[in-house]
Protein backbone atom coordinates (compact mmCIF):
# COMPACT_ATOMS: atom_id res chain seq x y z
CA UNK A 1 0.00 0.00 0.00
CA UNK A 2 1.04 3.75 -0.09
CA UNK A 3 2.79 5.20 2.20
CA UNK A 4 2.48 9.10 1.35
CA UNK A 5 1.49 11.19 -1.24
CA UNK A 6 2.34 14.87 -2.53
CA UNK A 7 1.10 17.79 -4.74
CA UNK A 8 1.64 20.51 -5.64
CA UNK A 9 -0.20 23.31 -5.31
CA UNK A 10 -0.24 27.12 -6.98
CA UNK A 11 -0.75 28.57 -3.56
CA UNK A 12 0.15 26.81 -0.38
CA UNK A 13 -1.31 29.64 1.76
CA UNK A 14 -4.65 29.63 0.19
CA UNK A 15 -4.12 25.68 0.03
CA UNK A 16 -3.49 25.35 3.64
CA UNK A 17 -6.68 27.12 5.11
CA UNK A 18 -8.37 24.49 2.94
CA UNK A 19 -7.14 21.85 3.79
CA UNK A 20 -6.91 22.86 7.47
CA UNK A 21 -10.46 23.19 8.03
CA UNK A 22 -11.45 20.30 5.34
CA UNK A 23 -9.47 17.75 6.56
CA UNK A 24 -9.86 18.19 10.09
CA UNK A 25 -12.85 16.04 10.96
CA UNK A 26 -11.66 13.34 9.66
CA UNK A 27 -8.48 13.68 12.12
CA UNK A 28 -6.04 14.63 9.52
CA UNK A 29 -3.30 18.12 10.44
CA UNK A 30 -0.27 19.25 9.64
CA UNK A 31 2.54 17.46 11.47
CA UNK A 32 5.51 18.22 9.60
CA UNK A 33 7.24 21.50 7.59
CA UNK A 34 9.57 21.37 5.52
CA UNK A 35 12.01 22.97 3.01
CA UNK A 36 11.19 26.55 4.62
CA UNK A 37 7.65 26.38 5.27
CA UNK A 38 7.16 25.37 1.71
CA UNK A 39 6.25 22.18 2.01
CA UNK A 40 3.67 20.50 4.78
CA UNK A 41 3.21 16.95 5.47
CA UNK A 42 -0.31 16.27 7.13
CA UNK A 43 -1.58 12.87 8.84
CA UNK A 44 -2.40 12.10 12.45
CA UNK A 45 -0.29 10.75 15.36
CA UNK A 46 2.77 12.42 14.20
CA UNK A 47 3.42 10.98 10.65
CA UNK A 48 2.23 12.56 7.23
CA UNK A 49 1.02 10.90 4.37
CA UNK A 50 -0.09 13.61 2.42
CA UNK A 51 1.73 16.52 1.56
CA UNK A 52 1.47 19.62 -0.01
CA UNK A 53 4.26 21.59 -1.79
CA UNK A 54 4.65 25.28 -3.35
CA UNK A 55 5.20 24.60 -6.57
CA UNK A 56 3.54 24.53 -10.55
CA UNK A 57 0.50 23.20 -9.82
CA UNK A 58 -0.43 19.86 -11.60
CA UNK A 59 -2.03 19.39 -14.73
CA UNK A 60 -4.38 16.31 -15.66
CA UNK A 61 -6.78 14.52 -13.14
CA UNK A 62 -6.01 13.80 -9.50
CA UNK A 63 -7.97 12.51 -7.18
CA UNK A 64 -7.23 11.49 -3.75
CA UNK A 65 -9.47 9.59 -0.88
CA UNK A 66 -9.32 10.20 2.94
CA UNK A 67 -10.74 7.67 5.09
CA UNK A 68 -13.43 8.90 7.67
CA UNK A 69 -14.19 7.10 10.78
CA UNK A 70 -18.21 7.40 10.46
CA UNK A 71 -21.23 8.97 8.25
CA UNK A 72 -21.07 12.14 10.26
CA UNK A 73 -16.98 12.97 9.81
CA UNK A 74 -17.85 12.29 6.19
CA UNK A 75 -20.78 15.44 6.35
CA UNK A 76 -18.48 17.60 8.76
CA UNK A 77 -15.46 17.22 5.72
CA UNK A 78 -17.99 18.70 3.19
CA UNK A 79 -19.15 21.37 5.55
CA UNK A 80 -15.63 22.49 6.40
CA UNK A 81 -14.37 22.00 2.74
CA UNK A 82 -17.43 23.98 0.90
CA UNK A 83 -16.81 26.50 3.84
CA UNK A 84 -13.47 26.35 2.88
CA UNK A 85 -13.51 27.57 -0.45
CA UNK A 86 -14.02 23.81 -2.27
CA UNK A 87 -16.30 23.50 -4.62
CA UNK A 88 -18.97 20.71 -4.85
CA UNK A 89 -17.94 17.68 -6.71
CA UNK A 90 -20.92 15.48 -4.96
CA UNK A 91 -22.50 16.07 -1.61
CA UNK A 92 -22.45 13.66 1.23
CA UNK A 93 -24.30 10.27 0.31
CA UNK A 94 -24.35 6.67 -0.18
CA UNK A 95 -22.53 5.72 -3.41
CA UNK A 96 -23.65 1.83 -3.47
CA UNK A 97 -22.47 1.48 -6.96
CA UNK A 98 -18.97 1.64 -5.29
CA UNK A 99 -19.59 -0.72 -2.41
CA UNK A 100 -22.68 -1.57 -0.47
CA UNK A 101 -21.58 0.81 2.78
CA UNK A 102 -19.66 3.67 0.61
CA UNK A 103 -20.65 6.81 2.27
CA UNK A 104 -18.61 9.93 0.03
CA UNK A 105 -18.58 13.37 -0.22
CA UNK A 106 -16.63 15.29 -2.76
CA UNK A 107 -14.98 18.51 -3.25
CA UNK A 108 -12.55 20.21 -5.91
CA UNK A 109 -9.68 22.02 -4.12
CA UNK A 110 -8.50 25.32 -5.34
CA UNK A 111 -5.99 23.89 -7.55
CA UNK A 112 -8.99 21.42 -8.95
CA UNK A 113 -7.98 18.47 -7.47
CA UNK A 114 -10.59 16.27 -6.47
CA UNK A 115 -10.51 15.64 -2.69
CA UNK A 116 -13.26 13.13 -1.47
CA UNK A 117 -14.00 11.67 2.12
CA UNK A 118 -15.25 8.03 2.72
CA UNK A 119 -16.42 5.75 4.96
CA UNK A 120 -17.07 2.26 4.39
CA UNK A 121 -18.67 1.15 7.80
CA UNK A 122 -22.59 0.65 7.99
CA UNK A 123 -24.97 2.83 8.94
Amino acid sequence: MLDHVELTVADLSKARAFYDKALAPVGVAVVVTHYSGLSLGYGSEGLPHFWITQGPPLTGFLHIAFRAKDRASVDAFYREAIAAGGRDNGPSGPRPQYHPNYYAAFVFDADGHNVEAVCRAPA
